[in-house]
């Protein structure tokens, strides 16, 4: 019976989570097209709405631990599942992604994600991407930012191994753009797949940054270690048992 309250519990808030995705989407439209920067409060809300009704409606709190980088960096994060983006982006003054480019003309999706500069590729041409993002953050043609980037490259599963993508150590080469790793423990309570939620404290850790200076194989051994440690951490303090 508890189980079924809980299912049922989880299955409204994610129902109102995605209705609430169409009317504030709709809400803030023309204030967006009237002052850019109001994106930036459109989905800061958006995401706090979530956590807050996360908290109550199904017994899933969430918390930042770490310093908020606020300049121009490339956060790396461990990605779980939809709540560790969910947390982060409730938290970074100016997030912004690289996304597929098919993906500007979703709707409201694709209006939102330019507005707050992400930026829209071909497969294959991301670099080319973040180092126009970063030349127009140093001449003033753009704001410093927080470029969210998954050093896995997709969702793994909490207590699962995936190998780690080079793509982070080359953007942090060729783009001179300091590196904060991020480690979670949220795939305990929201999984990658079903409508159950659990409850309980899910954490986004922000680490300490990685600057210049180390080779590639250095950095991504440095990243991997930083990453799966700490959320393997965060996991343990879940209940989460890891294996060795």
């Amino acid at each position: 019976m508890a189980y079924a309250f809980q299912w049922l519990r989880s299955l409204l808030f994610i129902g109102q989570m995605y209705v609430m995705m169409l009317l504030m989407g709709l809400f803030f439209l023309p204030l967006v097209l009237v002052r850019r920067n109001t994106a930036f409060t459109a989905i800061h809300t958006y995401t706090r709405w979530v956590r807050w009704t996360a908290g109550w409606m199904v017994g899933l709190k969430s918390e930042i631990r770490g310093e908020i980088p606020t300049d121009e960096v490339i956060v790396a994060s461990k990605h779980q599942s939809f709540l560790d983006i969910i947390i982060i982006v409730s938290e970074l003054p100016r997030p912004k992604f690289i996304m597929k480019k098919e993906l500007k003309w979703a709707p409201i999706l694709g209006f939102y994600a330019n507005r707050i500069n992400c930026i829209a590729v071909d497969r294959g041409k991301r670099g080319k991407a973040i180092k126009q993002m970063v030349r127009d953050v140093k001449s003033g043609r753009q704001q410093p930012g927080q470029l969210v980037i998954f050093p896995q490259g997709t969702r793994v599963a909490a207590g699962a191994r995936k190998p780690y993508k080079v793509g982070t150590a080359v953007l942090h080469a060729e783009t001179g753009t300091d590196v904060v790793p991020a480690a979670t423990n949220v795939g305990v309570f929201w999984k990658r797949h079903g409508i159950y939620r659990y409850p309980g404290l899910a954490v986004v850790e922000f680490l300490p940054r990685i600057t210049q200076g180390k080779s590639t194989e250095e950095f991504m051994a440095h990243l991997e270690a930083t990453i799966e440690n700490a959320s393997d951490q965060l996991m343990r303090e879940a209940g989460l048992q890891i294996k060795p």
